[in-house]
């Protein structure tokens, strides 16, 4: 695998699969969504407040742990 010894750079900055694109969009909806309910200016329920820091936790750690995914440059073995 050509892609074993990447630093961290250049893994953030290779090619990302579909589905981690998938991922990673929906990491930063829901962390965006997170940070609007904490900014707001209105009173909001502890518990809506509390589960929306959750929301920014979560959608971070899905945005970043899916941007380091990478595109094997392998070819499927074919059987013959």
């Amino acid at each position: 695998m050509k892609n074993k010894n990447l630093n961290v750079v250049d893994r953030a900055l290779a090619p990302t699969p579909k589905w981690f694109k998938i991922l990673r969009t929906v990491g930063i909806a829901l962390a965006s969504v997170g940070g609007v309910i904490i900014a707001s200016p209105v009173a909001l329920p502890v518990g809506l407040v509390s589960a929306a820091g959750y929301l920014v936790l979560g959608g971070s750690i899905i945005s970043v742990v899916s941007q380091t995914a990478v595109k094997s440059e392998e070819q499927p073995e074919t059987k013959e």
